[in-house]
């Protein structure tokens, strides 16, 4: 067949699983007043985020300190360095750590396991240094390995120097790294996430309540942190599942404990009630392909592929193969050869990576030449 050039939007045959071509009015107000520093909310599946302010602003992490630390403990989990059964002895710094306390014992030694829950449900700072000391002999040593799996998750704007978030100078973070780090958690660790909506941590007798309001308010809220010092005011980082759809969210700076839950609880009910996520599987098309010993390729997507559109937008969307210009042999399995987009009255609201599902060989000379002639 003779096919000159790849048409950057293929329409009709080989493009169009058009849904719905109907006009409809979408209206997505915008993000209600939030009463903190700095703000952001994001889907957990497909990273899009749907509403912030100031999410990039540098400020001091305060508790919200101890996902890291948890982060790293967990990181060190999987990878056989540490284990919930290891027993920790508590050295009189830990001990003496001023703060949020689980009320460990000085010279005793507890179960990781009993540490790490203290740490995340009720917030002991006492528990956090033990954990630091435990995995790197010191709590200096330790904010490497939180700097550096920062440093890997991509959180630019994010200095450690400390395992429990209490005040340092060159301690700092900002809600859209807070939120990667929410993210990653929730994605790396299922086994260990659990924990963050668990109510009550007991230990010798004494029975404290997470520090999480939502968890009581709120039944599809199921994490992660608060933090408080007077310089950070009072943060909280939370994620929530509703509808098939988990978002994550990050308040910092707000007045008061009463203050960031309904901060929070606003924007996640703001993210639920006006947007919503599709995933797509495993799309396949044939596309025309020149210079080939055959004229079609199967392209598609591999896995899951999410995006995030104004609620009740998808199904009046247009699903459109744009092809790489110039497509043509050889091509190999795996190869990067153009986008699908979804697109709603002409406009593209999403846009996903398609590649090539098989090999495509080069013609020979002569069919090359015929086709270029166009016979």
């Amino acid at each position: 067949m003779y096919f000159s050039s790849v048409s950057k939007l293929l329409v009709a045959s080989v493009a169009a699983f058009s849904i719905n071509a109907q006009a409809a009015i979408f209206i997505t107000p915008k993000a209600p007043d939030i009463n903190a520093a700095a703000y952001t909310v994001l889907d957990y599946n497909s990273g899009k985020t749907l509403a912030s302010d100031n999410a990039h602003e540098k400020r001091a992490p305060a508790s919200l300190t101890k996902l890291m630390t948890a982060y790293v403990v967990f990181q060190l989990i999987n990878d056989g360095r540490a284990s919930l059964e290891d027993e920790v002895r508590i050295s009189e710094k830990a001990w003496k750590t001023g703060g949020s306390k689980s009320f460990v014992e000085v010279g005793k030694s507890i179960k990781l396991e009993t540490l790490l829950k203290g740490m995340i449900i009720q917030s002991g700072n006492d528990s956090s240094v033990a954990l630091a000391e435990h995995i790197a002999g010191t709590e200096g040593t330790f904010a490497t390995y939180m700097n550096e799996y920062a440093r890997e998750l991509k959180m630019i704007n994010s200095r450690f120097e400390n395992a429990s978030g209490l005040p340092h100078n060159d301690q700092y973070t900002t809600a859209a790294d807070m939120a990667i780090l929410a993210a990653a958690t929730i994605h790396d660790f299922p086994q260990f996430y659990p924990w963050y909506a668990e109510k009550y941590f007991t230990y010798h007798g004494i029975k404290q309540p997470n520090r999480n309001k939502l968890l009581w308010s709120d039944k599809t809220v199921d994490g992660l942190k608060t933090g408080f010092t007077k310089k950070a005011g009072y943060n909280l980082v939370a994620s929530a599942n509703r509808m098939d759809m988990r978002l994550v969210s990050v308040v910092l700076g707000s007045t008061s404990v009463d203050a960031r839950t309904a901060q929070t609880q606003k924007i996640l009910d703001y993210g639920f009630r006006f947007f919503e996520t599709k995933n797509l599987k495993n799309i396949e098309k044939q596309v025309p392909i020149s210079s080939a010993t055959t004229d079609t390729l199967k392209v598609g997507t591999t896995g899951e592929k999410s995006f995030t559109l104004a609620r009740g937008q998808f199904k009046l969307s247009d699903q459109v193969i744009q092809l790489d210009d110039n497509l043509s042999a050889p091509i190999s399995k795996g190869d990067k050869v153009g986008s699908l987009l979804i697109q709603f009255e002409g406009k593209t609201t999403a846009k996903i990576p398609l590649i090539a599902l098989e090999d495509a060989e080069e013609a020979g000379f002569f069919s090359r030449m015929l086709e270029k002639v166009g016979l």
